[in-house]
């Protein structure tokens, strides 16, 4: 079969695999198309302009084939590159992480508007409960100058991918990984616990993109039958492990935040503020405080 892309220039590469993006129903294909080119050419928006006269090389239309062919068949660009950026700073991905959204910065934002309303005169200990790529706990410490995290998954590969992105990111002299359920393995007292749980109903999980339901790790996604599995196992455990005054800030799928709160005060937690929206207006993040005896 003859590459599409053979002869061209960048730029009209990046029409051609924007329309073919396009024609397969991709939303983003504009986006993508320059993406996947600039990964293709190793080559950044700037270099892109610049060089838009050339044409491809061999090598650059059989990689950026390759990359069009995996895009169109249903793998996200995150998978394809094995990076995304999570609260600006890039992070690596695995088969056992999921892959960051912007929605779960929600949860980055509400932890530090507690963290900074307390203003603790001590060192801040933050756990990350089913950390995945380390993104939530990486992008807290990246924001809380001698702060320490720890964070939890059961997957080893997760772990692994997690405290390669602390190196990555200069953060693994503040950043610890432990392989547990939840929280099982923690001692705590925590000032501030967070996690993006499974939530998504089992039978919810078909129904979903072929991005997320064939590409995003099925134990990063299934919530159990009502997708309040996660929630029940962990907001007992984090409320043990907190610090008085110590907060647990979780994400919550649509239309759970309110059952969310109701777990966290049956455990005793505190509820004192309303689930923080995401940039479509779903209470997307759910927190509660411990207080002190």
């Amino acid at each position: 079969m003859s590459n599409p892309f053979t002869g061209l220039s960048v730029e009209s590469a990046r029409r051609a695999l924007a329309a073919q993006l396009r024609s397969a129903q991709i939303e983003e294909a504009e986006l993508d198309a320059r993406i996947l080119l600039g990964a293709a050419l190793g080559l950044d928006l700037t270099g892109l302009v610049a060089q838009a006269a050339r044409l491809l090389t061999e090598t650059e239309t059989s990689r950026l084939a390759q990359y069009a062919g995996r895009r169109i068949a249903g793998e996200p660009v995150a998978r394809i590159l094995g990076t995304r950026e999570f609260w600006g700073l890039p992070f690596r991905l695995s088969e056992a992480t999921l892959v960051p959204r912007p929605d779960t910065e929600t949860v980055v934002e509400l932890a530090l508007e507690i963290f900074r309303e307390r203003q603790a005169s001590h060192q801040i200990r933050i756990a990350d409960i089913g950390t995945g790529s380390g993104a939530i706990l990486l992008a807290l410490l990246h924001e809380i100058p001698g702060a320490f995290g720890v964070g939890t998954d059961l997957s080893l590969t997760a772990l692994k991918t997690a405290r390669d992105n602390a190196a990555a990111l200069g953060l693994a002299d503040r950043a610890g990984f432990v392989a547990c359920s939840y929280a099982a393995a923690l001692r705590g007292p925590f000032d501030l616990v967070v996690s993006n749980p499974p939530y998504i109903p089992s039978a919810e999980i078909p129904k979903l993109s072929i991005e997320v339901r064939e590409h995003d790790p099925h134990l990063a996604l299934d919530g159990g039958n009502d997708g309040y599995d996660a929630y029940r196992a962990l907001i007992p455990q984090a409320t043990e492990r907190l610090a008085p005054g110590g907060a647990l800030i979780v994400e919550a799928g649509q239309g759970q935040a309110r059952n969310i709160e109701t777990l966290m005060i049956a455990a005793a937690l505190v509820v004192d503020r309303p689930p923080k929206a995401d940039l479509a207006g779903i209470p997307r993040a759910v927190s509660a405080r411990k207080m002190p005896p």
